[in-house]
């Protein structure tokens, strides 16, 4: 049997150029020196180093498997050399999402975001990788809610033997740190009930019932949870594989030519459109945005990665780009209200609290601003 490859996608924000915008490209040049040395000595199959935003993204094959200490090591190397960069060059947020000071074994709860995907490779393996900026991993709940359970995104739920029993979702809590699994179509609603509140439920990995493949990841670190103040937005990747028996490329595109609304944004603190864009518009402006996603196509062959496709430069997407853009002015009109403002309770990890306790202690209660009132009116002698 041959080996399993493993596909890891781990992504970090260790500085970028002007504020929010992207990665310096001795940044990204700093990174891919890392990879290739790796590479070179066997540790890597394959990579490829891009950006979404002001991220750097890790695109790695390897035989290690998901969670070794080796490739995790590597990655928090290669976030650590451009981090070094951006201090050389007075970037901005320059490691900001490097949580600790020393690796442990292990990226995760320290920050970058990963997404990874062991497979036995089929006879022909696409996957796509998607990279999104200025929001949160529930941003993928229902893109792949529609990619592998809505019949009316994907055709292959009604008509391809092999995906016709459905999918199992595992769904993250975020606040707890425990999965559940849920069956589609049969438990669809239950489901439902938990995806459509993003900041804390998150499809975590989808399998498709029949054999247990496994189909989809998605990075669930939550920086505000990790840290407990808002160091900057999660920024998530996922992992989706496509075609023979799973849902076809196409498809799985067709769930973002709807761009629905997402948290993040500026300051992590605004929901608005997410919006499917091509590598040459993979960064952010608007009030440092709108939210964006990126989608590249790839074979794997032996753990050679194989493109990638600049899957969302299309101008089929370009309507779904139109309507994006108005969305975000409608909700930009509404300024500090919601809900273009996120809620209290996803505030609470903001710096909106260091504000709200200066007004702490002038509140007083309804009785005594009537008595104030009715003093200040006797001594103006405005009272009856």
């Amino acid at each position: 049997m041959a080996d399993k490859i493993t596909l890891s996608v781990i992504k970090a924000d260790v500085g970028s150029i002007s504020g929010h915008y992207m990665p310096h490209p001795d940044q990204l040049a700093a990174a891919t020196k890392v990879l290739s040395e790796a590479k070179q000595k066997g540790l890597l199959i394959d990579f490829y180093v891009t950006h979404v935003g002001d991220d750097i993204q890790l695109i790695m094959t390897h035989t290690k498997g998901p969670d070794h200490p080796d490739i995790h090591g590597l990655a928090w190397d290669a976030f650590q050399a451009a981090t070094k960069v951006a201090k050389e060059l007075k970037l901005y947020a320059a490691g900001q999402d490097l949580l600790s000071d020393a690796f442990s074994g292990n990226v995760r709860g320290l920050g970058p975001g990963v997404a990874e995907l062991e497979m036995e490779e089929r006879k022909a393996e696409p996957v796509i990788t998607f990279h999104a900026d200025k929001t949160e991993p529930g941003a993928f709940n229902l893109p792949m809610y529609r990619i592998f359970a809505d019949p009316f995104n994907t055709a292959g739920l009604v008509i391809d033997p092999r995906m016709h029993a459905g999918f199992v979702f595992e769904v993250f809590d975020v606040y707890e740190g425990k999965s559940v699994l849920l069956k589609t179509p049969e438990e669809s609603y239950d489901l439902l009930a938990l995806i459509g509140t993003p900041g804390r439920y998150i499809v975590r990995r989808v399998y498709r019932k029949e054999d247990n493949l496994l189909a989809a990841v998605v990075s669930v670190e939550r920086l505000n949870l990790v840290a407990g103040q808002y160091v900057g937005k999660d920024d998530p990747v996922a992992i989706v594989r496509a075609q023979s028996g799973l849902p076809a490329v196409g498809e799985i595109l067709e769930a973002f030519a709807f761009p629905h609304l997402v948290a993040g944004w500026m300051r992590g603190s605004h929901h608005g459109p997410l919006v499917p864009v091509s590598m040459r518009y993979a960064r952010v402006t608007r009030f440092d945005g709108p939210p964006r996603v990126l989608a590249l196509g790839w074979n794997i062959s032996k753990g050679r990665l194989i493109g990638p496709a600049d899957l969302f430069d299309d101008v089929a997407f370009d309507e779904t780009r139109r309507l994006a853009l108005q969305i975000a002015e409608y909700m930009r009109r509404h300024g500090p209200f919601m809900p273009h403002r996120l809620g209290p309770e996803e505030m609470e990890y903001t710096t909106l609290p260091e504000v709200l306790e200066r007004l702490k202690n002038r509140f007083v209660k309804t009785e005594e601003v009537k008595v104030v009132k009715r003093h200040s009116e006797m001594l103006s002698g405005e009272h009856d």
